[in-house]
């Protein structure tokens, strides 16, 4: 069968006679007539006091996002902090992620770029690659396709866990059971690093064998219903601050079925990411209670004084974006770059952004702070922060993910969900790479190449499929990162303009691209590249906190 041979369609969404989100079957996948005109969006919508739709943006602007049902209530969006006053604080903010790989992107549209060379002359193969797959899996006018997130995943082989797990909560209301899905939501992201080409899970429910996202995602789900996250006696369906406080690296390695010859990637820095993670939901009782449930978020929010109550409660994006950066924040390692001794997360510096001219020493005889390792530049930044490319993918993956059950099961709407950005990892981003729009400088390629040979030494891997490899926090990996931010927007843009006959008047969005088109596709052109492997055309040497 070809690339573009006619694949089964994805499963139908959940009906009235069956298992749903919704015990009143407004499901965000649903096929309905409403739910459609609300999953792809031909009107412009408000959002502060600018007006926005696909068609009409540049080159780097934001597509729109699905997240937002058509009626929803204006609401003025909180800016970002000002970076001259607290730079962390912006660098941390959501808006800040495509404001600040907008200065790499525009590099790379000039063919300007460390360590790729940009060959914008073949960026319409990827739209006409990514529209096949789209027309060859979804119906015209595509109101099917959801929006990315880590529920689709729970769906491998056509069947829906996820409705099935539900359908086992006898006497539970709703607002318990969509605590109970961002609980195994909000793990099963985090554990959703690459997972290496050698591992796979065997699913003890199937007995079907499933490997990297959609794998973690079944050994995440199995490893919930068996309470393994769960402190609590009389619930093991939850995930608590107790539970994965007392988690060990050997209980993890048996829940992931980690052993010789079938090891996941990063297996200790995943389970120190969830030990972690319970150190953090118990501290921060404001946002996950007293029990330290990541549930516990939904109470948060809706009593939050700027969420709007109506007939569906509106949260304003920025407030869960907080909860998820300051409630999280202490789950990343020590090593990630700080300004003033606040970690960023998912941001590091890159040699592509402007590099601050050294300042003279202060009055107390102390340098002022640096961020970035490369050489200052003699026409660029004036503050030490703009060296530092953020991304939290990770973060935003959570955003993409939990919204999914408070929009179904709580109707609960988002403003603000235009300023999600495309995902910054190794699929969407060797999309570009394998389609030939990126293309590794030699000298980078030789090093990455060294790298590789020295891994596989060092770890016994067998090199079948050479690829260079490197850490990610190297400059390579973050300029890569970057740019594919920033690709992904013009990419929506593209492909609604090669669609629009057949998306006969409305808009594909950026969450859908990401599910339907450039994460499948960079997949999919991987399995075709590297068969053997299936791996990106870049690989990253994971501590299993990042991809």
């Amino acid at each position: 069968m070809g690339i573009f041979s006619r694949k089964p369609k994805p499963p139908r969404p959940l009906t009235k006679d069956s298992a749903s989100f919704d015990s009143d079957h407004s499901n965000n996948h649903s096929t309905s007539k409403e739910s459609n005109s609300r999953s792809v969006r031909s009107n412009t919508l408000n959002f502060g006091n600018s007006r926005t739709s696909a068609s009409s943006l540049g080159g780097l602007q934001s597509p729109l996002t699905p997240m937002t049902p058509h009626h929803m209530p204006k609401v003025n969006l909180p800016k970002p902090p000002d970076p001259s006053l607290d730079a962390a604080g912006y660098l941390r903010s959501l808006g800040a992620v495509r404001e600040r790989c907008r200065v790499v992107t525009e590099k790379a549209l000039q063919n300007q770029l460390n360590h790729f060379d940009v060959d914008l002359d073949r960026f319409p193969d990827v739209v006409q690659f990514v529209c096949r797959i789209i027309k060859r899996d979804y119906d015209a006018p595509f109101h099917s396709i959801p929006g990315h997130g880590r529920y689709q995943h729970f769906g491998v082989g056509g069947r829906d866990r996820i409705a099935h797990l539900l359908s086992t909560f006898d006497g539970i209301d709703n607002t318990e059971k969509c605590r109970r899905l961002i609980d195994l939501f909000l793990v099963s992201v985090l554990l959703d690093a690459g997972a290496g080409t050698s591992w796979s899970f065997k699913s003890a429910d199937s007995g079907k064998t499933y490997r990297r996202s959609e794998g973690l995602a079944i050994a995440s789900l199995e490893m919930f219903k068996a309470g393994l996250f769960s402190g609590n006696p009389s619930n093991k369906y939850q995930v608590d601050h107790e539970g994965l406080r007392n988690l060990t690296v050997e209980q993890l390695a048996k829940g992931l079925q980690s052993r010789p010859g079938n090891e996941v990637a990063g297996l200790e820095g995943r389970a120190s990411l969830l030990i972690r993670l319970g150190g953090a939901l118990a501290d921060k009782k404001d946002f996950f209670g007293e029990t330290g449930r990541p549930g516990n978020m939904i109470d948060y929010l809706l009593a939050h004084p700027t969420t709007q109550a109506s007939s569906s409660p509106v949260v304003v994006l920025p407030v869960l974006w907080n909860v998820l950066m300051s409630g999280l924040a202490a789950i990343w390692p020590a090593s990630r770059t700080a300004v003033n001794g606040i970690s960023l997360g998912d941001a590091w510096p890159c040699s592509t952004m402007p590099q601050a001219l050294p300042r003279n020493r202060s009055s107390s005889g102390s340098s002022p702070p640096t961020f970035s390792p490369f050489p200052p530049q003699s026409s660029a930044a004036t503050e030490p922060w703009e060296a530092i490319l953020p991304f939290h993918k990770l973060t935003q993956w959570l955003t993409y993910s939990l919204m999914q059950p408070m929009q179904s099961l709580l109707r609960i709407q988002f403003a603000g969900t235009e300023l999600l950005t495309g995902l910054p990892e190794y699929r969407n981003g060797g999309l570009f790479v394998d389609l030939g729009v990126l293309t590794l400088k030699d000298k980078d390629s030789e090093r990455g190449l060294a790298h590789y040979r020295d891994y596989c030494k060092r770890t016994g891997a067998n090199g079948v499929e050479v690829a260079p490899m490197f850490e990610p926090s190297d400059d390579v990996i973050v300029e890569w990162r970057g740019v594919t931010v920033g690709f992904l927007d013009k990419l929506c843009v593209d492909v609604n303009a090669a669609l629009r006959e057949e998306l006969n008047g409305g808009e594909l969005t950026l969450a859908q691209l990401l599910e339907a088109g450039s994460w499948k596709g960079g997949r999919e052109i991987a399995e075709v590249s590297r068969p053997n492997t299936k791996e990106p055309p870049i690989l990253i040497d994971s501590d299993g906190t990042v991809f």
